[in-house]
């Protein structure tokens, strides 16, 4: 009976975990061989993610990486836009920067030359609250760029 409830308690937790952090992820034709790739977190309150930008020492910061394409060169590092907190963590004794509610990560792509491609990757996140952390998750994602 006892390892009946802890793999309901465990299936609950999963699922509660999933449904913290919601992520679309879309790319957008902005000019001739240019592309803009979304990556929106929908964040669940009271939970918040992390900026790329948080210090060392702290909670572990939102990081993209992409598989390298010969057709295409990233411009830059994906911008952040969505409201940013600063506040001094406590536990890990560092200024974090975090976002609730949603935050649209936005990296620009350009091809070498016109052609249909993907571009494919993974963005790894951990979702806290003030109280407590889940477990960092990594997501993976391929575009289209028509």
């Amino acid at each position: 009976m006892k390892h009946v409830l802890f793999i309901c308690s465990m299936i609950l937790i999963s699922i509660s975990v999933n449904s913290q952090v919601t992520w679309k992820f879309t790319a957008k034709k902005i000019a001739d061989k240019t592309y803009e790739l979304h990556f929106n977190a929908t964040v669940d309150e009271p939970w918040h993610i992390y900026s790329q930008g948080t210090p060392k020492g702290g909670p572990l910061p939102t990081s993209f990486v992409f598989k390298k394409n010969p057709v295409l060169s990233l411009v830059d590092k994906p911008k952040e836009v969505g409201e940013i907190e600063v506040y001094h963590d406590h536990t890990f004794k560092v200024d974090v920067f975090a976002f609730k509610d949603s935050v649209d990560f936005v990296q620009t792509v350009k091809l070498k030359s016109a052609m249909k491609t993907n571009i494919s990757g993974s963005v790894t996140y951990m979702a806290c609250t003030k109280q407590q952390c889940l477990k960092p998750e990594t997501l993976p994602f391929n575009l289209k760029l028509d």
